[in-house]
C-alpha cells in the first residue's frame, strides 16, 4: 500500500508539473486554457488505456466483477487518482466548478483510493473511467471552440450531437447495465456496490442538465432555419419585384 502511496504521489506531481509547463509555454493563455488542455490529455489517455483493459486484457467488466485487482488495472486508477486530485485542487482553488463537479471528483478519487485499498473490483473502476472520460475530449473540444469562436460554426454543432448522443449511450445506457451486472452479482462488497449507484445517480443529475441544453439548442437550430427561411423568401420576394 505505501508503493501505491507513493506511486498516486509522483503521479500527481507529473500532472501538477505538465500543468505548469503548460502555463509556460502557453503564457499568453489563460490558465482555464492550461488547465483543460491537461484535462484533454488525460481523458485520452485514460480511455486509452482503459479501453485496453476492458476489450484485450480482460476480464470483462460485466461478467467478472469484483474480482482481483490487475497490475495495468491498478496503473491506470492511480494514474487516474493523481489527475483527479490536481484537477479537484485546481477547481477549489479557482473556483470554476460547481457542487456537482465537485462531487463527482470526489465520489471518483473516494472510489479509486477504495479500489485500490480493498486489492479488487478494479475492472469495474476502469469501466466506469471509461465511460465517464469517454465524452471528456468533446466536453474539451465544445470549450475551445467557443474560446477561439468556432463553437457557432457546423463543427460547433458536430461535437454538441456527438457528445449528448455519446453521454446518453455510455453514461445511461451502458452504465445502467453495468450497474445491474454489478448488484446482482455476489462478488463485489456492498461499498463498492453503493459507489456505483451513486456515480449513476451522478450521471443522471448531469443528464438532466444535458437534457435541458439539448432542447435550447434544438429550438435555437428551429429558430435558425425559420429566420433562414424567411430571409431567402423575402429576397425571392424582392428579385420578382426587380
Amino acid at each position: 500500500m505505501a508503493l501505491l502511496v507513493v506511486c498516486a504521489l509522483l503521479c500527481l506531481c507529473c500532472w501538477v508539473s505538465f500543468y505548469f509547463i503548460l502555463c509556460n509555454v502557453n503564457g499568453s493563455r489563460s490558465s482555464e486554457w492550461n488547465c483543460r488542455l491537461v484535462t484533454l490529455v488525460h481523458g485520452i489517455l485514460a480511455v486509452c488505456v482503459t479501453a485496453y483493459i476492458g476489450y484485450v486484457d480482460g476480464p470483462w467488466p460485466f461478467t467478472h466483477p469484483g474480482t482481483k485487482n490487475t497490475p495495468l488495472q491498478i496503473t491506470a486508477m492511480v494514474l487516474s487518482l493523481g489527475y483527479f486530485i490536481f484537477d479537484m485542487a485546481w477547481c477549489v482553488y479557482f473556483r470554476t466548478e460547481g457542487p456537482v463537479m465537485l462531487a463527482h471528483h470526489t465520489m471518483s478519487i473516494l472510489g479509486i483510493l477504495l479500489t485500490l485499498w480493498l486489492g479488487e473490483s478494479g475492472i469495474e473502476s476502469c469501466a466506469v473511467l471509461f465511460g465517464s472520460e469517454i465524452t471528456n475530449p468533446l466536453l474539451q473540444a465544445r470549450w475551445f471552440l467557443k474560446q477561439t469562436g468556432h463553437y457557432g460554426t457546423l463543427l460547433g454543432d458536430v461535437v454538441d450531437v456527438l457528445f449528448v448522443l455519446l453521454f446518453v449511450v455510455m453514461r445511461i445506457f451502458v452504465g445502467g447495465t453495468m450497474l445491474y451486472c454489478e448488484l446482482i452479482s455476489p462478488r463485489p462488497r456492498f461499498f463498492i456496490k453503493c459507489g456505483g449507484v451513486a456515480m449513476y445517480a451522478l450521471s443522471w443529475v448531469f443528464m438532466v442538465d444535458i437534457v435541458r441544453f439539448a432542447v435550447r439548442k434544438s429550438k435555437s437550430w428551429h429558430k435558425q432555419q425559420r429566420e433562414h427561411q424567411e430571409t431567402v423568401a423575402a429576397n425571392g420576394h424582392e428579385g420578382k419585384k426587380d
